[in-house]
């Protein structure tokens, strides 16, 4: 185990687990390979080989990375609490959105931006939909 990976307090196995978690969840808001990539910053190789489910896989993954994957899965973990429908639960990211941050578009094009403001932002204004404090 690397310097940096103890540091980060995440083991490979525990990096393959949240990376696996959000790439269900992604594929579940029927995110295209590419967004997903770019909310996850990670390389289409490592998209393909989370979604194959290789039980000797293993990847290391940095504090970045981990943070998109936390913020993917607390968006899921929010609209679960929000919605008890799995239209909205699954929907809700791919449909257009009028409020002022998004301006039309839906929570899915935000985030896969790429950019970690995005993701951010984005995961902020879907958690003050449950009442949750900015």
């Amino acid at each position: 185990m690397s310097v940096a990976l103890q540091t980060q307090g995440f083991t490979k196995n525990q990096c393959v687990t949240g990376l696996r978690a959000a790439v269900g969840v992604l594929e579940k808001w029927n995110a295209s390979s590419d967004q997903a990539c770019r909310i996850l910053r990670i390389s289409r190789s490592t998209y393909t080989r989370a979604r194959q489910r290789d039980q000797d896989w293993a990847v290391a993954l940095d504090a970045d990375q981990m943070q998109r994957i936390s913020f993917v899965l607390n968006i899921h973990a929010t609209l679960r609490l929000i919605f008890d429908n799995p239209q909205n639960v699954y929907g809700f990211v791919a449909m257009a959105n009028d409020n002022e941050f998004f301006n039309g578009r839906s929570p899915l094009e935000i985030m896969a931006q790429g950019d970690m403001i995005s993701l951010y932002e984005t995961f902020r204004r879907i958690d003050a939909l449950r009442g949750g404090q900015w």
